[in-house]
């Protein structure tokens, strides 16, 4: 049998659970994510992936169990898991009266990256995807996959471990949604481990090296995507949403 390898997963949940009273959000979840992995977790509205985020975002405490982050528990390490992650949710709140680079520029410095200078960012957002002519521009006028640019472009620039996305392709049109898949595949290519909920099947098949089916707060499938088809997993979903 081969050694197992020393190095954490970079994102790791562990018998995790969250509870609202009598509602259970989420069940026992066990998941291990690896640098350089994406893994799409697929699901109903209310099956729990937005609180999966959650709980790994820190921003809601786990009723048991516990999440972690390159080896650290997130809830007596919070500020220490915070600086290897970022989270770019399905709306990426940005200030519109601030060009891309000055958001840009104002988000790395909360970050505690504030020596970054402008050449220096422009260059990670030239990365992400934003033409130079728009991140001079103010992000009021930008559309939503631009805006999702700059997010990219922030988790760059934080030298981020893990990204954790909550259904980024919402919204985005053919061409938006395929060039953040690229986006996507860039990064995993750099070692960073994905964590992406999502209701889009297709992209989940395309960039995803595992899915999983989420449904009542439950894990229900994980499986490969290296030999599925578009339509197996398709097919698999539907099986797991009927009662």
């Amino acid at each position: 049998m081969a050694p197992r390898s020393s190095v954490p997963p970079v994102l790791e949940a562990i018998g995790l659970r969250k509870t609202y009273g009598d509602v259970v959000a989420l069940h026992g979840l066990d998941l291990s994510i690896a640098a350089g992995e994406i893994f799409c977790l697929l699901g109903a509205n209310g099956a729990g992936k937005t609180t999966t985020i959650q709980l790994f975002l820190g921003f809601i405490p786990p009723t048991a169990g516990c999440v972690r982050i390159l080896g650290q528990d997130v809830a007596t390490h919070a500020l220490q898991t915070k600086q290897h992650i970022a989270y770019i949710p399905e709306n990426v709140m940005l200030y519109p009266n601030l060009t891309g680079l000055e958001n840009l520029k104002f988000f790395t410095t909360l970050a505690g990256h504030g020596d970054l200078d402008r050449a220096t960012l422009g260059t990670y957002l030239d990365r992400a995807g934003l033409a130079p002519e728009a991140a001079g521009r103010r992000v009021g006028t930008y559309s939503k996959g631009m805006r999702q640019k700059v997010g990219i472009a922030m988790a760059m620039a934080k030298g981020a471990q893990a990204l954790l996305l909550d259904e980024p392709t919402s919204g985005l049109d053919p061409k938006g949604s395929n060039e953040f898949s690229r986006l996507l595949q860039t990064m995993s290519a750099a070692g960073v481990g994905i964590l992406m909920a999502t209701h889009d099947i297709f992209r989940s098949k395309e960039i995803g090296a595992r899915v999983g089916i989420m449904k009542h707060g439950q894990l229900v499938a994980c499986m490969g995507t290296e030999d599925l088809s578009h339509s197996d997993l398709e097919r698999i979903y539907l099986e797991h949403m009927h009662d």
